[in-house]
């Protein structure tokens, strides 16, 4: 994987990188960006509100003791934002484009390269498990540590 940096996205698909798929191929499908963002943001809500349901029940006691380490985790949800990114680009093999656009919240990877659906699913859950589902597992097990009041708080954020 080599990666690049592309700069700001300004919401022009055709300037994204981009190759003919081999014959037979069958290409993935986005949906337009608006509805897939507000898709996304929806269920990332929704999953977020699911978490910390599970965090209060659990880790509710913890959580005064903690408020600090929770302040902390969310602040490291933010800091992770390129290397949530950088774990979707090693999943490519050749070089991968990094396009930012801030001002829509918008961080992401484009690798033109054919890959299975399998690979596929792999690349887009890695960093949700990497930076959300390992330390949200952690805090469950270990709600008593302080220090895992960021691990909680991260997850959440990740979710």
């Amino acid at each position: 994987m080599k990666l690049h940096y592309a700069g700001k996205y300004d919401g022009d698909e055709s300037k994204l990188p981009q190759r003919e798929h081999p014959k037979g191929s069958v290409p993935f499908k986005e949906p337009e960006h608006k509805k897939f963002a507000l898709i996304a943001n929806g269920g990332a809500v929704i999953v977020a509100i699911l978490l910390f349901m599970v965090v209060l029940k659990v880790g509710v006691s913890y959580i005064r003791q903690g408020s600090m380490a929770f302040m902390i985790g969310s602040i490291l949800a933010v800091l992770v934002l390129f290397p949530h990114e950088f774990l979707h680009g090693i999943c490519f093999k050749g070089d991968v484009w990094l396009y930012t656009n801030f001002s829509k919240g918008m961080l992401f990877v484009v690798g033109p390269e054919d890959m299975s659906k399998a690979h596929f699913v792999f690349m887009s859950l890695l960093p949700n498990i990497v930076f959300g589902f390992i330390p949200f597992i952690v805090f469950l097990f270990f709600p008593k540590l302080t220090i895992l009041g960021v691990f909680g708080a991260l997850s959440i954020a990740m979710g």
